[in-house]
């Protein structure tokens, strides 16, 4: 896996994912709450790595060529 996201994209992902656990954690306690949880989760996972599926798949790529 190339890393294929910015530092601006990586950090984004890891921000949103964050704050999508915590609330999916303080204020859904339901499926609702674990589908953000999750998503929250793939977010921080992505932004960690510096490479996304989605991005690889569409063509996609924030970070530039070195």
């Amino acid at each position: 896996m190339k890393c294929n996201l910015s530092a601006v994209d990586r950090t984004t992902r890891i921000v949103v994912g964050s704050v999508a656990i915590v609330a999916a954690a303080l204020a859904m306690r339901n499926v609702y709450g674990a589908l953000l949880a999750l998503a929250g989760a793939l977010l921080v996972f992505s932004g960690t790595v510096g490479f996304c599926h989605v991005y690889k798949v569409l063509g996609i790529r924030t970070l530039k060529k070195a």
